[in-house]
């Protein structure tokens, strides 16, 4: 039975670190897709608007 527990924890932890390293995969994946439209843009950087003021200002990494 401490067997069973045990192998059941081991497959818990293995899924929450595969899901952990899909989504971190998929921002990664994300982030070089923008920055390979940059390079086609030949773009200086990203414009974010600012919440409170409303000007537009490059993206902060």
């Amino acid at each position: 039975m401490p067997q069973l527990i045990f192998f059941a924890l081991v497959g818990c932890a293995a899924f929450y670190g595969y899901r952990s390293f899909k989504k971190e995969a998929q921002r990664v994946s994300e982030r070089v897709r923008e920055a390979e439209k940059e390079v086609q843009n030949r773009a200086q950087g990203t414009l974010v608007q600012d919440p409170e003021t409303g000007e537009y200002r490059l993206r902060k990494d």
